[in-house]
C-alpha cells in the first residue's frame, strides 16, 4: 500500500539548502570559525563591531541588497556621517565628532573585505562586494616619539617610596627595556619571568599575533622585576603588575597615571603606553640597531611593518645622510671648498 501511495510521485533524496543571507547570522559564522583559529577576543570583537557598523548604515538585515556600489556608499558614510566613539559611556559630548578618520574607516573596510572572503571560499555568497573597494588614502601619520630628556623626566615622576609609584616605575623601564605592547606587559605571570637567564616569556594567547616570543630584559630591569615581585608576593596572585587592591592593572588605569606623570614633569607631547614602544624602537635604530633584529624584539611577522612602525626621526636621516650619501664617493679633500679670509 504504501509504495502504491508514492507510485508516479517525485521522490526527495537530497535537502534544499538556503544560503544565510542574515547579517546577524553571517556574523556569528565568521566569529565562530575566527574563535576556532586562535584569535585574540580583541581581533573578535572587530568583527562584530564592522559588522554591526554595516547593519547600522544598512538599516536591514539581509546581505543580498549588498552590491559595489552600497559598499564605496558605505565607506563614504564612515568618514563623513558616522560619529565618532558614539554610544561610548566614558567620552565626553565634545570627543564624539562626525566622521571617522581614514586609517580607523580603513581597519573596518579591511576587516568586512575578510570577512567576506572567508564567506565567499565557504560557499555562503556568492561574491564578496568588498573586494573592489578600494582603500581609503590617508596621510602617514607622524608620531613625535619621546626625547632621552622626557624618558628620564617620566621615570622620575612615580614617587617610589609609595607602593603603586615603584610599580609604574618598574612597568616604564620593562616597556622601554623590552619594547612589548602595554597589554603584553600587564598580562605577565611570576613563571614568565626566568631572572637567572634575563628572560620573558609571552605566552601566545596574550601576544596580539597568537605567535610566543622571548624577550631579553637587562641586568637593571631583572632587579626591579625581582624587587616588585617581593613586594606584590602578599597578594598572592600570579600576577606581577597589580593594582594597590591586589587586583590585576588595567591599561585603562595605567594610562591615566602616565598622564599625570606627563603633566607633572611639563611634557606637552600626547603621552600614552604604546609611545614607550615607538620610541624605544626608534632609538634602537639610531643607535646603530639593525632593522632585522628589531622586527624580531617587536614581533613582526612582515619586515614592512617594522619599517613603518619606527617612524626614523629626522636626527637618524640626517645621520645617514651624511655617513652614505654618494657625494662622499666623488669628492675628495682637494675638491672641497677651503677657507682663505676671516670676516
Amino acid at each position: 500500500m504504501h509504495s502504491e501511495n508514492r507510485r508516479g510521485k517525485r521522490v526527495k533524496n537530497t535537502r534544499t539548502l538556503n544560503k544565510p543571507y542574515s547579517i546577524e547570522l553571517l556574523t556569528e559564522k565568521v566569529k565562530n570559525a575566527k574563535r576556532a583559529e586562535g584569535l585574540a577576543d580583541g581581533t573578535l570583537w572587530n568583527y562584530q563591531h564592522a559588522f554591526n557598523l554595516l547593519t547600522e548604515y544598512l538599516g536591514y538585515d539581509d546581505v543580498r541588497m549588498l552590491n559595489v556600489d552600497v559598499c564605496r556608499d558605505f565607506a563614504t558614510w564612515l568618514l563623513n556621517d558616522r560619529v565618532q566613539f558614539d554610544g561610548h559611556k566614558y567620552k565626553k559630548e565634545t570627543d564624539k565628532k562626525r566622521g571617522l578618520s581614514p586609517r580607523t574607516a580603513n581597519d573596518i573596510i579591511k576587516t568586512l573585505r575578510t570577512a567576506f572572503r572567508f564567506l565567499v571560499g565557504e560557499g555562503m555568497l556568492d561574491y564578496n562586494p568588498f573586494e573592489s573597494v578600494a582603500s581609503i588614502k590617508q596621510q602617514e601619520k607622524i608620531i613625535d616619539v619621546l626625547t632621552v630628556n622626557e624618558l628620564k623626566a617620566l621615570l622620575n615622576a612615580p614617587d617610589q617610596r609609595s607602593y603603586a609609584g615603584f610599580r609604574d616605575y618598574v612597568l616604564m623601564n620593562v616597556l622601554i627595556d623590552t619594547m612589548a605592547r602595554i597589554n603584553e606587559i600587564l598580562s605577565l605571570e611570576v613563571n614568565d619571568i626566568d631572572l637567572h637567564n634575563r628572560s620573558i616569556t609571552l605566552r601566545p594567547e596574550v601576544v596580539k599575533t597568537r605567535k610566543g616570543r622571548f624577550l631579553n630584559i637587562s641586568k637593571a630591569t631583572a632587579r626591579l622585576l625581582k624587587n616588585l615581585m617581593d613586594e606584590v608576593a602578599d597578594f598572592e596572585s600570579e600576577f606581577i603588575f597589580l593594582a594597590n587592591y591586589g587586583e590585576p592593572l588595567t591599561s585603562n588605569h595605567f594610562r591615566h597615571r602616565l598622564v599625570t606623570y606627563a603633566k607633572q614633569v611639563g611634557i606637552k607631547k600626547r603621552v600614552y603606553p604604546h609611545l614607550f614602544r615607538h620610541t624605544a624602537a626608534t632609538m634602537f635604530l639610531e643607535n646603530g640597531g639593525d632593522i632585522r633584529s628589531l622586527q624580531i624584539m617587536l614581533g613582526h611577522s612582515d619586515l614592512r611593518m617594522t619599517m613603518k612602525y619606527t617612524h626614523l626621526s629626522r636626527k637618524a636621516v640626517t645621520t645617514q645622510h651624511e655617513q652614505f650619501s654618494a657625494l662622499n664617493l666623488i669628492t675628495d679633500k682637494l675638491n672641497k671648498p677651503r677657507k682663505i679670509k676671516r670676516k
